[in-house]
């Protein structure tokens, strides 16, 4: 039975081992059978968290652009621990985090509307909901923006990337 419900739940996305024991306490499975179980799946290589992890951190990176905060809460949520998790993050480094906030900002700035102070905060907002630290996301928006048009270079001249990144620092403490 403990089988047949990891195998099930397995079929349908890959899983950590905290999920899979999840899903059997919540089925009424023995904590010892279902260590067992998940100990053997462990041995021949169907649950490895480490795996889980790397693949999770690159798709997540990928298809919707989450920065390392944001993909470290997400593993600490599906009970990956902290060393694994930071060994999968470690594969995504500063570069490709400020390129890909980069991406993003470039993609939403050709609809955004509004007088750019508005659009800068909605740009920065949005980077900020994906886990990008302050500094990374203020410069982003603010070269994109610089890049867009001689009336929006002059705002972003204006903007003082690293004293908002320290005032933004200060502020989450």
């Amino acid at each position: 039975m403990a089988r047949e419900i990891c195998l099930r739940q397995l079929a349908v996305r890959p899983r950590t081992r905290a999920e899979l024991a999840t899903a059997l306490a919540r089925r009424g499975i023995s904590e010892e059978t279902a260590n067992q179980v998940l100990d053997r799946y462990d041995e021949v290589g169907i649950i490895d968290d480490a795996a889980f992890a790397r693949a999770w951190v690159s798709s997540r990176h990928a298809g919707r652009g989450l920065a390392r905060r944001a993909l470290a809460n997400e593993l600490r949520q599906r009970g990956v621990d902290g060393d694994t998790a930071s060994e999968a993050l470690d594969e995504l480094d500063e570069t490709t985090e400020a390129e890909t906030a980069r991406a993003l900002v470039d993609r939403k700035l050709r609809t955004a509307r509004g007088e750019p102070d508005a659009v800068f905060r909605r740009l920065v907002g949005m980077l900020a909901r994906k886990g990008y630290p302050a500094g990374v996301a203020i410069r982003a928006v603010k070269d994109a923006i610089a890049a867009q048009s001689a009336e929006a270079a002059e705002f972003a001249e204006q903007i003082d990337a690293d004293a908002l990144a320290d005032a933004e620092g200060e502020i989450d403490r």
